[in-house]
């Protein structure tokens, strides 16, 4: 054999053979100071998934203001929130020790290795399918952490995993979880929650509000089908606890810019309870795996303070399911059901 027809060399100590689990929330910024969080809204107000807008109306917007005032105050209301303990979000918190918790869960799965990333922020979706990757994992199963569907929040975690895909040249094989908005385990998961937090009032809720957090209209109009989830989603809830429509009610948050989002606004129906006598509410956010700056600041902080101004009495925000013994039930239910005829030990 000469030498340039020689067979190559065999890459050393190749992995293969395991699946990997990557649960992907949302995103968090590296500290509250402005430099991270500037870095952190440009990655998320730069995804075409999040601001559709077109590029030459959004950019003059976003450079010349939104990223030169709302660090600031994004930064603000972080550090209300900030776990100072580890000096981090606790979404990060959260999100580690969901992926910790299942990978004890699924501890009789011989071949499954499970690790979590951000879609926006540290650790990268990217660096963390590398890694999985070294680790032998030819096989693994994307997790968006949203129970309802929405074009900027799954579909994004689902192109940035395929992105990273097209730079590789042994793809591992990839599945993505589907939402799971009507899921019986996510539906009991959620009453046993709110059951259990409104035990230890004192006092019991006149209305009930599961807010959603929010997506333009526009996006629902092109055909996007969060807002459809969103109601099944109340609709079984409230289903199993006995509730009327007027004692559960859905509303969306965290709007932002000038469009028109879904409605009804949770900020404006909690001040319009308050006007309207209602004294006594509680509200919890159904479509968020874990407390955030969106539950633990904007509802437990700001949407409180806006009830108490308006004349309500008493106020409970009921927190998520975050890495509760039901929250983590929900997540291996859904986690080894996507995971059907790929890991050993499976029935």
């Amino acid at each position: 054999m000469t030498e340039s027809s020689a067979a190559p060399a065999a890459h050393p100590s190749v992995n293969f053979g395991k699946v990997g689990v990557l649960l992907v929330n949302l995103g968090t910024p590296d500290g509250t100071d402005y430099t991270s969080m500037r870095r952190y809204l440009r990655e998320f107000l730069t995804d075409r998934r999040v601001i559709e807008w077109s590029r030459f109306k959004w950019y003059p917007i976003l450079f010349g203001i939104v990223l030169n005032t709302r660090p600031r105050k994004v930064g603000k209301a972080y550090e209300l929130i900030w776990n100072k303990e580890r000096n981090e979000s606790f979404l990060r918190t959260y999100t580690r020790s969901q992926a910790e918790l299942m990978t004890q869960a699924l501890g009789d799965l011989s071949n499954v290795v499970v690790d979590w990333a951000m879609r926006y922020g540290q650790p990268s979706i990217a660096s963390r399918i590398e890694a999985l990757k070294q680790a032998g994992c030819d096989r693994i199963l994307l997790f968006p952490l949203y129970p309802q569907y929405a074009a900027a929040t799954t579909a994004t975690v689902n192109d940035k995993a395929f992105q990273t895909l097209l730079a590789m040249r042994w793809q591992p094989a990839l599945r993505t979880v589907p939402p799971y908005h009507d899921d019986p385990a996510y539906i009991e998961a959620l009453a046993n929650s709110l059951t259990r937090h409104l035990a230890t009032l004192d006092w019991e809720p006149e209305v009930i509000l599961t807010s959603f957090h929010g997506i333009p209209q526009s996006y629902f109009d092109k055909g996007d089908p969060y807002y459809c989830h969103c109601m099944k989603t109340a609709r079984l809830l409230r289903k199993r606890l006995g509730f009327s429509e007027d004692k559960l009610i859905v509303t969306f948050q965290s709007r932002f810019g000038p469009e028109e989002w879904l409605q009804p606004y949770t900020d404006k129906t909690v001040e319009k309870l308050a006007r309207d006598g209602v004294k006594r509410i509680a509200v919890m956010n159904p479509g968020f795996v874990s407390d955030c700056l969106e539950t633990l600041e904007e509802i437990a902080g700001q949407a409180a303070e806006t009830f108490h101004h308006n004349g309500g009495e008493k106020f409970a925000h009921v927190p998520c399911l975050n890495d509760s013994a039901d929250g983590m039930k929900v997540l291996e239910t859904v986690v080894r059901r996507e995971l059907q005829g790929w890991a050993q030990g499976l029935h």
